[in-house]
């Protein structure tokens, strides 16, 4: 049975909104909750960026929702044995119910230090080692650590969940999805793709938990969907490597004047029609993910998980439970 949530945008919602969210997300009968974990938004239109760490504490009291980052990078911006006494504390606010997800990053958030942006491959080879340490800090040891990127001295995370905090890995391809089944609790990725979860669970997944999540746009026409997904979300139908090399949202305003409603209107179920986000959310649970999270784009959020509640939820029948 899988288990449907609800994805929190921190790049287009303030911390108090995304509350009201989580809290609409709860009585509407979700049963989980992502939340991105952003410094930058992807373009002005989107337009907000809070510290995901205090608005997951703010969460743990509004709601009883367990909750995943979707995702943390913690190998540039933010010291991996900082993450992990974030993650600890999170998983102790959110009484165990707190996973760490997390990526390779995106020069977008990472940038912003001055660091030098590495390719692909030493992204990788820096987020193995971070989960690496962040596992040693979490089971509450004195950790001295010298590896090839990252160094640590006599450092002890005191405040610890009663069970390690799992660790999911985020992954878009063949590679990433082999080091998540190598050293992931378990795997995240937005994309509807048997052959990704396969390759994850020959890697070692076996049957560790696989997480999705995808957009729409509910509206009271398609048309103004489509308007108001190509207005703040253009990014996403960016091809290739853009996503995780261009450094500025001025930079992705930029190179989404090329992307057309059309592309949208193809990629996003937008506007009041139930079936096209049944449809939608179908391909995710076929594909054979154990949680799917969705994310509405827009101002109408009371439409939304009214809609949702009443029309696509009560057909995957997933009971808070899945």
């Amino acid at each position: 049975m899988t288990g449907i949530g609800y994805f929190l945008s921190s790049e287009e919602f303030g911390p108090r909104e995304l509350v009201r969210q989580a809290q609409q997300a709860e009585d509407a009968g979700f049963s989980r909750l992502w939340i991105s974990d952003h410094f930058h938004p992807w373009n002005r239109e989107q337009g907000q960026s809070p510290f995901v760490w205090s608005v997951i504490g703010a969460l743990s009291e509004a709601t009883s929702l367990p909750i995943t980052t979707a995702v943390t990078c913690p190998t540039v911006r933010t010291h991996p044995a900082v993450i992990a006494q974030a993650a600890a504390t999170a998983a102790v606010q959110c009484r165990g119910g707190f996973t760490l997800g997390v990526g390779s990053g995106e020069a977008l958030n990472e940038h912003i230090l001055g660091d030098h942006w590495p390719p692909a491959d030493v992204r990788l080879d820096m987020l193995e080692e971070a989960v690496e340490l962040i596992c040693a800090l979490h089971r509450g040891d004195d950790v001295s650590y010298r590896g090839q990127h990252y160094t640590v001295e006599n450092a002890r995370v005191y405040t610890l969940p009663e069970q390690p905090v799992p660790i999911y890995v985020s992954a878009f391809g063949p590679k990433s999805a082999k080091l998540a089944g190598r050293i992931g609790d378990g795997f995240i990725s937005t994309i509807p793709d048997k052959e990704l979860i396969s390759t994850f669970r020959a890697s070692g997944g076996a049957d560790r938990p696989t997480q999705a999540g995808f957009k729409v746009c509910w509206a009271e026409t398609e048309a103004e969907g489509v308007r108001t997904a190509h207005r703040i979300w253009p990014n996403q139908h960016l091809p290739g490597e853009l996503a995780q090399v261009l450094p500025t949202p001025r930079h992705f305003e930029q190179a989404s004047t090329l992307v057309t409603e059309d592309t949208v209107r193809g990629s996003v179920p937008c506007g009041p029609d139930p079936e096209k986000h049944v449809a939608a959310l179908q391909e995710y649970v076929d594909a054979g993910y154990d949680e799917v999270y969705v994310q509405q784009i827009g101002p109408r959020q009371d439409e939304f998980f009214k809609a949702w509640s009443a029309h696509v939820l009560p057909r995957f029948d997933h009971a808070k439970t899945g």
